[in-house]
């Protein structure tokens, strides 16, 4: 099975443990330690994390990890499980520092808006001017649909540094501590880290009702909203994941 086979398992939100026994990377937690920062970051945090694990009763390493993103809030959720017939279980919690933009989607290079929809981590990066990096694939396909068809953007990234033009940055341990759980996590198999970047937490009303004042009157990012909603909502409810697809107009169709 192909990368691509893997990008529209993850999409659609279906499990990947079965799939990712056969292809699982043991050695990838090692390469990372071949790099001088990370390996340094290893060397003085896993231990930590490996306890903050124990602490709450949770199995390390992961099996699968799942990130939601809440910009109005700005909190950064890490959840992880071990089966694929398991719940998802909160790991922890962290302060997005700093965020560029406001809410709504990204829709073009420049715009410095940080993007709203469901993505994976793509790329790891240890040599970050941000002190470590963990790239997000916009544009996605709905995005690609979506955004200016010549400059939609690109290079977003969680990073340390707490410094942002339209990334996600949190403070250099928080992303020390997320670095690790994800390269775990890729190590076992799990290649496709999914991101859910939702532009207020669901949850907390007087976010809610921000949201639907900044856009009452716009009934394209209104429905956009709603979409990434159900998605909140499904995941509140079950814990796990439910099917996302992109149809024709580049709208998130959930199931």
């Amino acid at each position: 099975m192909n990368r691509l086979f893997y990008f529209i398992l993850v999409l659609l939100g279906i499990s990947i443990f079965a799939v990712g026994e056969l292809y699982a990377q043991p050695s990838y937690v090692e390469s990372q330690k071949t790099n001088t920062r990370s390996a340094d970051v290893f060397n003085r945090v896993e231990d930590s994390v490996i306890k903050q694990f124990e602490e709450k009763k949770l199995t390390w390493p992961p099996q699968s990890m799942y990130i939601r993103s809440f910009k109005y809030d700005r909190q950064l959720e890490v959840w992880v499980k071990n089966k694929s017939e398991e719940q998802y279980q909160l790991f922890k919690s962290y302060k997005v520092c700093m965020q560029s933009g406001t809410t709504g989607p990204k829709r073009f290079e420049g715009d410095f808006q940080v993007p709203e929809g469901f993505y994976y981590i793509n790329e790891f990066n240890p040599n970050s001017k941000y002190h470590l990096s963990l790239g997000l694939n916009y544009p996605n396909s709905s995005d690609k649909i979506l955004s200016d068809a010549n400059r939609p953007g690109s290079a977003i990234y969680i990073h340390g540094n707490c410094v942002s033009t339209g990334c996600i940055a949190i403070q250099d341990a928080p992303i020390e501590e997320l670095y690790i759980i994800a390269s775990n996590v890729r190590a076992n198999g799990q290649d496709f880290i999914p991101v859910h970047v939702f532009p207020v937490n669901y949850g907390e009303q007087k976010s809610v009702d921000k949201l639907a004042e900044t856009f009452k009157s716009n009934l394209t990012i209104n429905k956009f909203i709603l979409s990434l909603k159900s998605v909140f909502d499904h995941f509140e409810k079950e814990k796990e994941l439910p099917l996302i697809m992109v149809n024709k107009k580049g709208e998130y169709v959930v199931n």
